[in-house]
């Protein structure tokens, strides 16, 4: 037998234990081929381009940092894995020496079986990854919403971009963990299992610190929500809290929990809660890191997840901006009537049901825009909401323009009692009647006051040097199934632009535009944030698949001995049922916990509901975990039950 073939027969023989660790590689591997295979297309770019030069800019930026990222933390994981590995390979080794290896073969044999398992990874990912490459482009076109599609084609540079980067991660990998094992005293190695552990310790103040951290984090985080100031060292004070708060749950809060049970006689000394108890002391000691990691990622994973889809959400758009068409004339504009008559022609052309109100703001030297408040109803009557009424001259209503004012007045907070209106020799207070909550007006700049139109009529508009600059006439457009106006959009904006044309005199600003930059824009985060927190959950759930399967010898042992004494198989399956369901769940129940706040201030912030996204995403994450729980709860079960029972 060769060396090589040694090496091969050695992972074979140990396949359960490997298999976590080649299958978390593995979807590492596919997943950088996957960001490679967007990354290099060659339509991709030219799709976002068209969108904005931005938008492809930050398309290249989000893959390629991706990229980084799942390269960094996969040399880490496995650097991680093996290592753990290795030190539960001692006894093995042992073996080995007394069998005449030497150091150096010993080496060799560690080095060719990373790179086996290395090279195994990169042509299985690879060849899944190219299996899924045709959904992978389908998925990512609908989510960018690109409209001419993204084809198929031979990615021979993802290929070797992924062969090559992997090639070098796993060389390195074998390199160092090569080096890791120490020709330790014979006796020192082969008798590495029977060593005790420590009792578990935990210090009582660390433990109510990690309560008071994450508390104290939750009120930096909807302190800076509730506000509004957006003081950034409160939101980072806030996350930096609650991290250091959740190792601090795990490491110390819930070791002290189980010594604190160990206490009450009529908890620790109930059926078998002895041994679940016991054991759980050294398990959540031992995997803490773990956990905690765990716990953050899926945290991480959760909350990205649910702002990117709340973010590209086409409610939130509507909310910011409820026209679908906004059309602002500047100065003397000669083609004002015709472009009107255009995008109504166009609307009715593809069976649109739309409405329409113009409004003619004047604007004063304090910088207010004034607008008459029978114009103001007609766009209040467009949206169902309260028309108003002013009983005098001296009376104003103020309307938002953009959403944090629209928040604001909604609390009843920054609502002055008075407003002073100043053009030229004209000097005059107003009293303020009420703040409108609700975006009604297409979006101007400054804050918009409502007054009466024998008022407006008294008021010069404020003159310029060149009238071109000056906002004569705008128009707002509310078009039902607006997201369906993408024919329309183009054509509109192939006539009139859709950018600020001063020179043209006029202004065209589609809402279905918007929409699809910031479901570009997000979509893009989102493809980053799914298949990096998804590759961080795998990486968790192989290393908890590994420590389980590392203490499995011992556990065989611990029970065997029990159940000589009366442990039937039921109370067995109780008492692993219990542990593993803390270690699978917890981390996942504090993850749940830190988005969902995480998820309650976001909807704080953008005054629009994520509750049913959140909730979609924190079950699709339960539901995978629960899978996986019983499949090794299942295989878990069976390696004990063949040993013992």
């Amino acid at each position: 037998m060769t060396f090589q073939r040694f090496a091969f027969n050695n992972i074979i023989r140990s396949k359960r234990t490997y298999a976590a660790h080649f299958l978390s590689s593995s979807f590492s591997v596919m997943v950088f081929f996957t960001y490679s295979l967007l990354l290099f297309h060659p339509d991709l770019q030219g799709e976002l381009a068209s969108t904005s030069k931005t938008m492809s800019l930050l398309g290249t930026m989000g893959m390629q940092i991706s990229q980084y990222l799942i390269f960094v933390f996969s040399f880490f994981f496995l650097l991680y894995s093996v290592s753990s590995f290795l030190k539960t390979r001692k006894k093995e080794f042992g073996i080995l020496i007394m069998h005449g290896m030497t150091p150096a073969q010993l080496n060799k044999l560690i080095f060719l079986e990373n790179m086996l398992i290395g090279v195994a990874s990169i042509t299985f990912g690879i060849l899944i990854g190219l299996i899924f490459s045709k959904l992978n482009l389908l998925a990512s076109e609908n989510i960018l919403a690109i409209d001419k599609g993204l084809p198929f084609y031979v990615p021979i540079k993802a290929v070797f971009t992924t062969i090559g980067a992997f090639l070098i991660l796993f060389l390195v990998i074998s390199l160092f963990t090569s080096k890791m094992v120490k020709a330790n005293k014979l006796i020192d190695l082969m008798k590495s299992e029977e060593k005790p552990k420590p009792e578990p310790k935990a210090s009582k103040a660390l433990a109510f610190l990690s309560v008071l951290l994450i508390g104290l984090g939750y009120g930096c985080v909807f302190y800076f929500v509730l506000e509004r100031n957006f003081i950034m060292p409160y939101l980072l004070g806030g996350v930096v809290f609650v991290v250091i708060g959740t190792y601090f749950l795990f490491s110390q809060l819930s070791v002290y929990v189980i010594r604190v049970l160990k206490k009450k006689d009529t908890v620790f000394f109930n059926k078998t809660n002895l041994l679940t108890i016991s054991e759980l002391a050294y398990r959540m000691k031992d995997n803490a890191t773990m956990f905690f990691m765990l716990a953050i990622v899926s945290a991480v994973a959760f909350t990205g997840i649910g702002t990117c889809l709340a973010m590209g959400n086409k409610g939130l758009t509507e909310m910011i901006n409820p026209f679908a068409f906004t059309y602002t004339s500047l100065g003397e504009n000669p083609q004002e009537g015709e472009h009107i008559t255009e995008i109504k022609k166009q609307l009715t052309r593809s069976n649109f049901s739309y409405q329409v109100a113009v409004t003619n703001p004047k604007f004063t030297e304090n910088n207010l825009v004034l607008i008459k408040v029978s114009e103001y109803n007609k766009f209040a009557k467009i949206f169902g909401y309260e028309m108003e009424k002013l009983d005098n001259d001296q009376q104003t209503i103020i309307v938002p323009s953009i959403v944090s004012q629209k928040e604001k007045y909604a609390r009843g907070k920054d609502i002055p009692e008075k407003i002073d209106v100043v053009q030229e020799n004209l000097e005059m207070s107003l009293q303020v009647k009420k703040a409108v909550p609700y975006i009604v007006l297409p979006n101007t700049i400054g804050a918009i006051i409502v007054v009466s139109d024998s008022l407006y009529d008294k008021i010069p508009n404020r003159k310029t040097e060149d009238d071109s600059y000056v906002m004569k006439s705008q128009y707002g457009f509310v078009v039902e199934n607006w997201e369906k106006s993408r024919v329309v959009t183009k054509k509109l904006e192939a006539t009139m632009g859709n950018n600020n044309s001063v020179q043209a005199h006029h202004y065209f600003k589609a809402l279905y535009s918007e929409w699809i930059f910031s479901k570009q824009e997000n979509g893009i985060l989102l493809i980053v944030s799914v298949l990096v927190g998804i590759v961080f959950f795998t990486f968790a759930a192989s290393l908890l698949y590994f420590r389980l399967y590392a203490d499995l010898e011992r556990e065989q042992q611990q029970y065997e001995m029990i159940a000589k004494v009366g442990l039937s198989r039921r109370e067995l399956k109780k008492i692993v049922t219990r542990q593993l369901t803390l270690m699978f769940f917890l981390p996942l129940i504090i993850a749940i916990i830190h988005s969902g706040v995480a998820f309650i201030a976001l909807q704080q912030l953008i005054d629009f509901s994520v509750l049913k996204m959140s909730i979609l995403i924190i079950l699709a994450f339960i539901s995978i975990q629960s899978v996986y729980f019983f499949t090794v709860r299942w295989r878990y079960l069976q390696r004990l039950y063949k040993k013992i029972m």
